[in-house]
């Protein structure tokens, strides 16, 4: 593995698949200002390269990908410190939620507030056996805030509220059942786990899945018949690659 900076490590092997490993956070990945700048710094990088198909995201360690904001660096802040720190913050999860190409979030052991918000960003969860789950904020005197606004279009209102408000942690097959992980591995299978992810993905064309994820983003954002319509472009831009005629002609051949 190679070091981009300080805190990020990345390997990447033949077929564009990249591991960004979160390094030098202690234990659990806790993400102070420097950790954050830097893994906002790594994926500015690798998202300028066309070649990337899919990134995975680790914690160096077993314990946690990110286990949540640095509570020692926060004990610190002002209103305006504070404000700035959240906007690192939330420049990190919009650089993971508009990264170009997948991006799969790797998830042992535990995952709190602003971890899970960085997780939520990501496009696949996939979560270790061991898995929990939290937003702690209230029970430290602050809100849950930027990308938690993601937690109610996936698990709803009513768990988003309870997620919040109690500050309680739940387990890898609650998660699962909610909806806010895609896939919980066995114990000692989360890497295959992963890989069978990222095959599914590398099985797609890897231009039509960028635009896929990029209509994603902008239904989040636009009203049904916006994006209905954006759409419409989007499906005739895909015909200036080769990968409809390409692909389809494959499909067809298969099935003579």
């Amino acid at each position: 593995m190679d070091m981009l900076n300080s805190h990020c490590g990345v390997s990447r092997d033949s077929r564009g698949v990249v591991r960004l490993a979160i390094c030098n956070a202690g234990a659990l990945n806790i993400l102070g200002s420097a950790a954050i700048l830097d893994l906002q710094t790594a994926l500015q990088t690798l998202a300028s390269d066309d070649t990337v198909r899919a990134v995975v995201l680790a914690g160096a360690s077993e314990k946690s990908m990110i286990g949540g904001a640095d509570i020692k660096e926060m004990a610190t802040l002002d209103q305006a410190s504070a404000e700035a720190f959240i906007t690192r913050l939330a420049g990190l999860c919009e650089a993971v939620r508009r990264f170009p190409a997948p991006v799969i979030a790797r998830m042992p052991g535990w995952c709190l507030g602003g971890g899970l918000e960085v997780a939520v960003a990501c496009d696949i969860r996939v979560a270790g056996h061991d898995a929990r789950f939290g937003m702690p904020e209230v029970r430290v005197g602050i809100p849950s805030v930027i990308h938690a606004a993601l937690l109610p279009r996936l698990v709803g209102w009513g768990r988003t509220r309870w997620l919040l408000m109690t500050a309680e942690t739940i387990d890898a097959p609650t998660a699962l059942a909610w909806g806010l992980v895609d896939a919980v591995a066995a114990e000692g299978e989360l890497d295959f786990a992963v890989e069978k992810v990222v095959a599914s993905l590398l099985a797609c064309g890897p231009e039509a899945l960028r635009a896929q994820k990029a209509l994603l983003r902008q239904w989040e954002d636009l009203p049904l018949k916006d994006s209905i319509e954006v759409s419409i472009g989007a499906f005739g831009r895909s015909f200036l690659t080769d990968e409809p005629r390409r692909l389809m002609q494959q499909f067809i051949d298969r099935k003579r």
